[in-house]
């Protein structure tokens, strides 16, 4: 859904990271621009990750202005669907959000 990319490249989930690498990661929180600074060869805790990259100077700013612009616009008025989607509704909702 190319929410990663590394290097300015699509990510797939084959890529290998390698040590200096650029990672833009795109999710509900915002945009981040990482660089890999060590790899582990087994998980670990979120402790533990956070030494394993470095989060740019300008991906904070920005993030950090994007927190400030949220608040500016309040809380959004959610209102929770009465039924459940149907099956076409379900098609819609997944091409809409890219997932085929």
């Amino acid at each position: 859904m190319n929410r990663i990319t590394s290097n300015n490249l699509a990510a797939k989930p084959s890529r290998e990271v390698r040590l200096g690498d650029m990672l833009r990661i795109k999710n509900e929180a915002g945009e981040f621009e990482v660089e890999v600074l060590a790899l582990s060869q087994q998980r670990g805790s979120a402790a533990i990750a956070q030494t394993l990259y470095r989060e740019t100077e300008d991906s904070k700013e920005a993030r950090r202005k994007a927190a400030e612009e949220r608040k500016l616009l309040g809380p959004i008025a959610y209102a929770a669907p009465s039924k459940r989607p149907s099956k076409r509704d379900r098609r819609l909702i997944h091409s809409f959000r890219g997932d085929y």
